[in-house]
C-alpha cells in the first residue's frame, strides 16, 4: 500500500493535499485496492457546502458501491471532470487523481487528519 507523506488521511480512506486556499481530496492506494475496477464517481455540484463528516457522493466499483465521506467542512470550488468521464483513473494513479477541491470553513479540522505514518497503522489495523 502506497501512501505519501506530504498528504494528510482520514479513517474512511480519503486523502488531502491544502494547496493555497483550497484542498484537493481523492481517494487513498488502500481504498481503490479495496474496491477493484472503479467504473462510476459521482460527485456534487460545485458550490455544494458540506460539513465534516457528511457524505458528498458515490464510488461504485464491480464489487461494491462506497460513499465519499467530506473530510473537513467547506464549499466545493471545483470537481474533476475527468473522472467523472473516466473513472477508472482512479485506480491507475489515485493520488494523481483528486475528485473536489474544498475551500475549508474550519481549518482546525484538519489536526484531526491522520499523517503518513499514522494512516498505514490505521490500514494495518483494518486488514
Amino acid at each position: 500500500m502506497k501512501t505519501l507523506e506530504n498528504l494528510l488521511y482520514t479513517k474512511d480512506h480519503e486523502w488531502l493535499d491544502k494547496k493555497n486556499e483550497s484542498v484537493a481530496v481523492g481517494i487513498t492506494d488502500f481504498a481503490q485496492s479495496s474496491l477493484g475496477d472503479i467504473v462510476f464517481v459521482e460527485l456534487p455540484e460545485v458550490g455544494s457546502e458540506f460539513s465534516q463528516g457528511d457524505s458528498f457522493g458515490v464510488v461504485e466499483s464491480i464489487k461494491s458501491v462506497s460513499d465519499l465521506y467530506a473530510p473537513i467542512t467547506g464549499k466545493i470550488i471545483e470537481i474533476n471532470e475527468e473522472i467523472v468521464d473516466s473513472p477508472e483513473k482512479l485506480n491507475e494513479g489515485c493520488y494523481e487523481s483528486w475528485l473536489v477541491k474544498i475551500t475549508p470553513s474550519n481549518t482546525t479540522e484538519m489536526s484531526s487528519l491522520m499523517n503518513a505514518e499514522e494512516y498505514s497503522k490505521h490500514c494495518q489495523s483494518e486488514q
